[in-house]
């Protein structure tokens, strides 16, 4: 959250490498926040990796998306736009559900291994 933030804060938005697009910036952001919020919210366990904690860190990424660009209003040469906050919340859904998919996967090889 606080490199969103500080990058927020900036008044003039760097070029990103390889020719990537703002949106998809605020996509690759936004997965890698509210991947690490789920963890976070499962114990950092991922046996604990499952709905609950998966919305959880969803509604956490999307709703900071929302203060990211009502801070942006603040910040001259920036401005708010629904398009980024979209492009947020895509990536907070993405993000989320690679790490329901990769928890998933764990589950069913030590459910493999186990059964051994």
């Amino acid at each position: 959250m606080a490199a969103i933030f500080v990058s927020s804060s900036q008044t003039h938005v760097p070029v990103l490498p390889a020719g990537l697009s703002d949106h998809t910036g605020h996509f690759i952001a936004y997965a890698a926040l509210a991947a690490s919020a789920l963890r976070a919210f499962a114990g950092v366990s991922w046996g604990g990796v499952a709905g609950p904690p998966a919305l959880k860190a969803t509604v956490l990424a999307s709703l900071y998306g929302v203060t990211d660009e009502l801070h942006q209003i603040f910040v001259a040469n920036r401005h708010a736009g629904i398009d980024d906050w979209v492009a947020d919340t895509l990536g907070a859904l993405t993000g989320v559900g690679l790490v329901l998919l990769v928890a998933r996967i764990r589950r069913s090889r030590r459910a493999r291994i186990d059964s051994v």
